[in-house]
Formats: C-alpha cells, sequence, structure tokens
C-alpha cells in the first residue's frame, strides 16, 4: 500500500510546475527570433506606426498590396469576418495590412482600400528601405512581376499572416485560406493571456 502512495505522489509531483503547452490551430511561433518590430513606417493617415503602438492588442499582420488581384482582398475578407465573430473582443484586435508596393499604395489608395473591408483596419506603408526591411524582419517574400511594365505589374508575395500577442510577441503564423474558425479559437486564445 505505501508503495502505491509512494509512486501515485512521485507522479504527481513530476506534473507540478510543468505548463502544458498551448493548443493551437494554427503554426505556433512562440520564441521565434523573428517578428520582433515594425519600424519607419507611416499608417494610412500619415501618422507614424509601429508595433509598440499596439501593445496590449492581439495583432494581426499581413504583408500585400491594394492592387493585388486575389489573394490579398480574399485575405482581408476572411480578417473581416473573422473580426465580426469575436464579439465585444474585437476591440482589442488590430488587424495590420503591410504594402509592398509603396510606388503605387499612398496613403489615400490605403485608406479607402484597407478600412473598407473593416472600419478598424489599418493600412502602413514606408518608403523602399522601410518596405524592405518589415519584409525581412517578418521572413516575408516578395518581388516585382518580370515583365510588369509601367503601372500594369503585379508583386508576387508570401500569402500568409502573421499574429502578436498582447506582450508584443509573434505567436502564429496563419497560412493562406486559414479556417476563420481556427483563426477566431486561436485569438480568443491569445485574448486570455494564454
Amino acid at each position: 500500500m505505501s508503495r502505491v502512495f509512494v509512486l501515485l505522489l512521485l507522479l504527481g509531483l513530476a506534473g507540478c510546475g510543468e505548463r502544458p503547452p498551448a493548443v493551437f490551430n494554427n503554426v505556433e511561433l512562440t520564441g521565434a527570433d523573428f517578428g520582433r518590430s515594425l519600424n519607419n513606417l507611416r499608417d494610412h493617415r500619415r501618422q507614424p506606426a509601429s508595433l509598440v503602438d499596439f501593445h496590449g492588442k492581439v495583432v494581426l499582420i499581413f504583408f500585400g498590396y491594394t492592387f493585388c488581384p486575389d489573394i490579398c482582398p480574399t485575405a482581408l475578407t476572411r480578417f473581416a469576418e473573422v473580426m465580426a465573430r469575436l464579439g465585444t473582443d474585437v476591440e482589442r484586435v488590430q488587424v495590420l495590412f503591410v504594402t509592398l508596393d509603396p510606388q503605387r499604395d499612398t496613403p489615400e489608395r490605403l485608406a479607402g482600400y484597407v478600412p473598407w473591408f473593416y472600419p478598424t483596419f489599418i493600412g502602413l506603408y514606408g518608403d523602399d528601405a522601410a518596405t524592405d526591411a518589415a519584409a525581412r524582419e517578418f521572413k516575408v517574400y516578395y518581388a516585382r512581376s518580370v515583365g510588369g511594365d509601367g503601372a500594369n505589374y503585379t508583386i508576387d508575395h508570401s500569402a500568409g499572416a502573421y499574429v502578436i500577442d498582447p506582450a508584443g510577441k509573434i505567436r502564429l503564423y496563419l497560412k493562406d485560406g486559414a479556417p476563420t474558425d481556427a483563426i477566431v479559437s486561436d485569438l480568443q486564445y491569445l485574448l486570455a493571456g494564454k
């Protein structure tokens, strides 16, 4: 009898202090050494903006461009659906759209495009150097299409999004086409302080 008690006690103590791993629906990036900052960017109202401005909120960051024919509007539509399903938590979530096309995506164009999907969405832009730095910091691939001349070019780019927790740490990668339910669930988990 005493052996059984000691065994149960040891098994119980083995679990003390250990926190079960988070179970996310999307790709977990907790502890990653990238995606720590967005510097030298401005919002579509021409105000300086960085990740620090959104501490205390869960931030969803998507890189794209307003002339994108398919991936970008589809992603922003999905993120608007997520916002609509968050209930009162919606005030604690911020979607940022970082343009990869600063030549065409002027503040006016971003202001007319990004909040059209959801009123609180913010478009960010910078010069070429700031755009390159932001893309490198988040490991985003982008390249102007070969043969695109004048204003009629496309930009090939990564299609996923990143999620930053309220403490300003990168936590998730959302693959292109991630289901709305999965995104909502993961954001609610982070909003609960997990």
